[in-house]
């Protein structure tokens, strides 16, 4: 079977795109891990599968699958690609969609300046639904590794996330506590981690490490994850400026509590594969 897909990106954080309104196709855990290979094959962070609605109300229902196979609920760089790819690819003629996705329902803007606004609901901050297990302490949580203290606040912007605000990312911290909170019993479906140097007073520094994939460029989800934790935490007011590897994301919350979040999504080429 030959396959059309797109690669896209947000921030450097890249997508495999693939129309499943118009062609069918089933994804298997071992050919995405063959697909996402970046030497064997396509190469990429997620997998984004754009199924159609599975409620008629809506416009589509939305996939995401890491590089391992793994599906997950929710990727806000990725969200961002859906609704360009979409709009390019002509399956709906709006700049405003809404779509399902495992973590709930989505609305997509493609503004006039061609960057994407979504808006991503409202964040959980209650432990046992975000989930986190077997934490003490309150309104950071302490880690300890290798007989160290680090203190992080929990959020779900639809998957876990662990922000972790310090005064500087130093590189093997970084990868010692991404990598060691995926097994960690505090979260049973794993997490992502963010380390977050604030710069400015509404500026972060900000660097993810992704289940399932280990650190990208950019991370959409991870980018709110930091702003809600900040404005819970009151380290800044209004609008937020996530700084990751691959560029800037502009993060609010509305009156309504939902957390908006601005940046661009990139088409790269159009290809087609044997699969």
């Amino acid at each position: 079977m030959l396959l059309r897909f797109t690669k896209m990106h947000g921030l450097g954080n890249d997508f495999m795109v693939v129309d499943a309104v118009t062609q069918k196709i089933f994804f298997s855990k071992e050919m995405i891990r063959r697909l996402g290979d970046r030497h064997f094959g396509i190469g990429f962070d997620q997998l984004l599968v754009v199924e159609p609605p599975y409620d008629p109300e809506l416009d589509f229902h939305y996939r995401i699958f890491n590089q391992d196979g793994s599906e997950v609920q929710m990727c806000g760089n990725g969200a961002r690609c859906f609704v360009r790819f979409v709009t390019e690819h002509e399956l709906t003629n709006k700049r405003e969609i809404k779509v399902s996705t495992m973590a709930g329902t989505l609305t997509l803007k493609l503004n006039s300046d061609d960057s994407v606004t979504v808006n991503m609901g409202k964040p959980v901050l209650e432990l046992s639904k975000i989930p986190v297990a077997n934490v003490q302490g309150e309104p950071l949580y302490p880690l300890v590794l290798e007989n160290k203290e680090y203190l992080f606040f929990p959020v779900s912007m639809g998957n876990p996330h662990a922000v972790f605000f310090v005064d500087e990312i130093l590189e093997d911290e970084f990868f010692k506590v991404g990598k060691a909170l995926q097994d960690h019993e505090f979260f049973p479906e794993k997490v992502n981690v963010e380390f977050a140097v604030q710069k400015d007073p509404n500026s972060f520094e900000v660097r993810v490490f992704e289940r399932g994939c280990g650190e990208t460029l950019a991370c959409g989800t991870g980018a709110c994850a930091v702003a809600v934790a900040a404005l819970e935490r009151g380290l800044c007011h209004g609008e937020v400026e996530i700084n990751l590897k691959g560029g800037k994301l502009r993060v609010n919350r509305n009156s309504a509590g939902e957390v908006m979040m601005t940046g661009p999504a990139t088409t790269v080429y159009e290809g087609t594969i044997e699969i």
